[in-house]
C-alpha cells in the first residue's frame, strides 16, 4: 500500500530559481494550489492534501527561500517576487482556472495573485493572510519613511552576517517547533520538524529556510491600495481565522467589506495555524466551500 504521505516531487524554474513542488496526483481533477506561510515549508500541508487529494489535483510549492526550493542569491523575498513565482507555476500548468489556499504569507501571495489575475482563480481561501501582526503594523506607523528604510537596511545587514541557528538534535529543533505552536500534537510537531530541517556537516541541524526571508520588504502597497486589490478579486473567498490567534477578524476591522464575495470562518481553540489546530473542522469547512454551487 502506498504511503499517503509520499507524493511525487518535481522542480520548476521561476525567475531564475529552481523551486520545489509536491504533487499529490489526480491530474484530471480541478487544481488546488496550497501555499505555506513564512519560515515554513510545503509539507506542512500534508494532512490537508491527503484529505482532499481524491477530489482535487493538489499541488504544493515550497516558496523561494523555503523548504527544498532554492534561495534567492540576492535575498529577493519581496511579496511581489513570491507572486511572480506563482504566476510562472500556474502558467506552466496550463490550467484554465485554479483554486488557491494559502496560510499567512502564502495567503497574502494568493490574495494578490487573485487580484491581479481574477479570471484565473476559481475560489480563494486565505488563512490569516491579509496583514502582518498588529505590533508590526503599529511599529511601522510610528516611523518616518527614512526611519523605516534605515531599519530595513540595518536588518538586512544583520541577517547577512549571522550564522543560521544550529540544533544539536532533531529533538532540540522539535522543542522549538512545539514552543511556537502549543496546539500541535506530538505527531504533528515531529512531522513538521523533520521536513523543516537539514543536517549540517557537524551532525547538527538547521532550519531549511533562508534567514533573509525574515526581512520584510521596505516598500509595499498602502492600506488604500490593498483595499483596491481586495475589491479586484471576483471569485468566492473564504477568510479563515483562529480565535486564539493574534490576527484581527476582518469582519470586525472593516476589511471584509472591501471584498466582493467573501465571508469569514472563525475557529474556536485555534491559533494562527488553523489548518493544524482544527484539522477536521478546517477540512469540513473548506470542502463545503470548494464544492458549493
Amino acid at each position: 500500500m502506498t504511503d499517503p504521505f509520499e507524493p511525487e516531487f518535481r522542480n520548476f524554474v521561476a525567475q531564475g530559481l529552481s523551486l520545489h513542488c509536491t504533487d499529490w496526483g489526480n491530474p484530471d481533477a480541478a487544481t488546488v494550489i496550497l501555499l505555506h506561510g513564512g519560515l515554513d515549508h510545503g509539507r506542512n500541508w500534508d494532512w490537508v492534501a491527503q484529505a482532499l487529494r481524491s477530489e482535487f489535483h493538489i499541488l504544493v510549492p515550497d516558496l523561494r527561500g523555503h523548504g527544498d526550493s532554492a534561495w534567492s542569491p540576492d535575498g529577493d523575498y519581496a511579496i511581489t517576487s513570491y507572486v511572480g513565482d506563482l504566476v510562472v507555476l500556474i502558467e506552466q500548468l496550463g490550467a484554465a482556472k485554479v483554486t488557491l489556499i494559502g496560510h499567512s504569507l502564502g495567503g497574502n501571495v494568493a490574495v494578490r495573485y487573485a487580484a491581479a489575475y481574477p479570471e484565473k482563480v476559481e475560489r480563494l481561501v486565505a488563512i490569516e493572510g491579509l496583514r502582518p501582526p498588529p505590533e508590526v503594523e503599529a511599529h511601522r506607523a510610528s516611523q518616518t519613511a527614512a526611519e523605516h528604510l534605515r531599519e530595513w537596511l540595518d536588518e538586512r545587514l544583520r541577517i547577512a552576517t549571522c550564522q543560521p541557528r544550529r540544533y544539536a538534535s532533531i529533538d532540540e529543533a522539535l522543542a522549538r517547533m512545539q514552543a511556537m505552536n502549543g496546539h500541535l500534537t506530538d505527531a504533528q510537531a515531529r512531522h513538521l520538524t523533520e521536513h523543516a530541517v537539514r543536517g549540517n556537516g557537524d551532525g547538527s541541524y538547521s532550519w531549511k529556510f533562508d534567514d533573509r526571508v525574515r526581512s520584510f520588504s521596505a516598500a509595499d502597497f498602502t492600506d488604500a491600495e490593498m483595499a483596491e486589490l481586495y475589491a479586484a478579486i471576483t471569485c468566492p473567498t473564504l477568510l479563515v481565522y483562529g480565535r486564539d490567534s493574534w490576527a484581527t477578524n476582518p469582519a470586525e476591522d472593516g476589511r471584509l467589506a472591501q471584498f466582493r464575495h467573501a465571508r469569514v470562518a472563525m475557529f474556536d481553540n485555534a491559533g494562527h495555524w488553523v489548518h493544524h489546530d482544527r484539522l477536521d473542522a478546517f477540512i469540513a469547512e473548506v470542502r463545503s466551500f470548494l464544492t458549493a454551487i
